[in-house]
């Protein structure tokens, strides 16, 4: 199996240390570039072609909000994951809707570190479902009628069973949990992901449950709104 590519970028070179030293021993994982600012994070994808960055927020000349918003604009785009302090963040939140496939905290367990990265590279997001909901209500908080109006005008594209998925993804579902629930194969349930992604021009499920809450379609508390 071919070894994850990552690119670690964060100011704080003690920080960077103590990443390599975490991340060079876990099996499958190769690091294959660091970065001290946003602004080297392009030129650097260009030239080494990393799976996964590991992106801190906060950065002094070109933060890692910029840094992403930009990197997942680009075609075969690596995954992003936020390095962050604090669970919800207007910053994690922006840099989510860009396409960030989710964020870990900077006193996260090594080892959920590693099995982020390795989920990240699988193509799965990495917010549990009750950070999904925090996220999530943060994110309604004093949401505008404009976006949620938007919101509901893409929403509108879906077909019935895709509207079920979607609104299951918001809940943090996995594919398996919503195949269960909704009566169909884990299979099936890809494939609609991958439909409603493609129609509503996301990069990510983190993406369609921010779609979801910003069009109201679930409560607070994660349930679907009536």
């Amino acid at each position: 199996m071919t070894a994850i590519r990552l690119l670690l970028v964060d100011d704080d070179p003690l920080v960077r240390a103590g990443l390599t030293f975490m991340m060079g021993g876990a099996d499958g994982i190769e690091i294959v570039g660091e970065a001290a600012d946003g602004g080297e994070v392009e030129a650097l994808v260009d030239r080494i072609r990393p799976d996964v960055v590991l992106m801190d927020i906060r950065m002094p000349t070109v933060d890692g909000l910029a840094a992403t918003e930009r990197l997942r604009t680009r075609e075969n785009a690596p995954q992003i994951i936020v390095l962050t302090t604090f669970h919800a963040d207007d910053q994690v939140l922006r840099a989510l809707r860009a396409g960030a496939a989710g964020f870990v905290l900077k006193d996260t367990p090594p080892a959920e570190i590693v099995e982020a990265v390795r989920r990240v590279a699988a193509g799965d997001p990495v917010l549990s479902p009750a950070v999904t909901r925090q996220l999530m209500r943060h994110a309604a908080d004093g949401a505008p009628d404009t976006r949620r109006t938007h919101a509901r005008t893409r929403m509108a594209v879906l077909h019935d069973r895709e509207r079920e998925v979607a609104v299951a993804v918001g809940r943090g579902a996995s594919n398996a949990e919503i195949a269960a629930e909704l009566f169909m194969s884990v299979a099936t349930v890809k494939t609609h992901v991958s439909r409603i992604l493609a129609k509503l021009g996301l990069n990510n499920r983190v993406q369609i449950a921010l779609l979801t809450y910003d069009a109201e379609l679930l409560d607070e508390d994660g349930s679907q709104r009536a």
